[in-house]
């Protein structure tokens, strides 16, 4: 049997086109891509070891040698910036890319069952959405503990109930749609309709989605660990090296500004990339 798929998303091409018409995208596009670039090769970017102190260079101001200065332990805080973005990437990745798949599938099933069991999981996701996402975030970590894995969990449970509602509306729409009833005719069973016909037609909005939602788990990363529910140190995050730097605001600038600069540019880069595809994949918008 040949698949059958019906979607009002723009085609590929058309989505590329729509895409490269708008040059806030790419400004987006290789802003991200020189971050994850040098996430990649910071250790043959970074000039020093991260980890490294100096007790002897503690709190330089930026110079020919430490080129964004040296903080409270005398580590150069170019080095940790450089392996800060491998931090602060993969947990928003990983958070998001765990928080997709779990949603989507909810919203998913969610949407095509109905009945009292959407009612039941839309009131539950409903509760989990009351909470504001640092806030529910900051309830898990604490609960969970401060580390690299419990971080991730936390930031993908606050994440897990928009997905599911990007999900759950087009799964209504597309289960009453012709190609749907012709996979039921066909013998075709709840799973492989769900999975095999109605999640293809809808995977480009909650990819288009994943982009905006992967900005709001960096600054959620880093809020945590800007109150110490993050990674632990002596690992350089760039949250940790912000509360470091409001430690020490009034004697070494630089340790605050620096790091927030780096969240600035991540945020903004996946916001700018997030609202072309965004616009490219709606019609409506060309």
């Amino acid at each position: 049997m040949t698949d059958i798929t019906e979607t009002g998303s723009a085609r590929p091409g058309g989505l590329w086109l729509a895409f490269t018409r708008n040059r806030l995208s790419w400004v987006g596009l290789a802003l991200l891509a020189t971050i994850v670039l040098v996430a990649i090769f910071a250790p043959s970017l970074a000039p020093y070891n991260p980890l490294e102190q100096n007790i002897v260079a503690r709190l330089e101001p930026p110079s020919a040698e430490y080129l964004l200065g040296t903080d409270s332990f005398g580590r150069d805080v170019l080095s940790r910036l450089i392996y800060g973005a491998r931090i602060s990437l993969f947990v928003g990745f990983v958070a998001i890319l765990i928080a997709m798949v779990v949603g989507t599938t909810i919203g998913v099933i969610s949407g095509y069952i109905g009945g009292i069991f959407d009612q039941i999981v839309m009131g539950v996701l409903d509760v989990m959405l009351s909470f504001p996402t640092l806030l529910l975030g900051l309830m898990i970590a604490a609960m969970l503990g401060a580390s690299l894995e419990n971080l991730i969990i936390a930031i993908a449970v606050t994440e897990v109930a928009p997905f599911a509602r990007v999900a759950r509306a087009p799964t209504i729409t597309l289960k009453q749609r012709d190609f749907v009833e012709a996979s039921r005719a066909y013998g075709c069973g709840p799973l492989r309709i769900m999975f095999r016909h109605i999640l293809p037609n809808m995977l480009s909005d909650v990819v288009v989605m994943s982009s905006l939602w992967m900005a709001s788990a960096i600054r959620t990363e880093a809020s945590l660990s800007f109150i110490g529910l993050g990674v632990p140190p002596p690992t350089a995050t760039w949250g940790g090296m912000i509360r470091e730097g409001f430690e020490n605001i009034l004697d070494a600038w630089w340790l605050a500004v620096f790091p927030s600069f780096a969240i600035l540019l991540t945020v903004l880069a996946l916001n700018l990339l997030g609202d072309a595809l965004r616009d490219a994949s709606d019609p409506r918008s060309r």
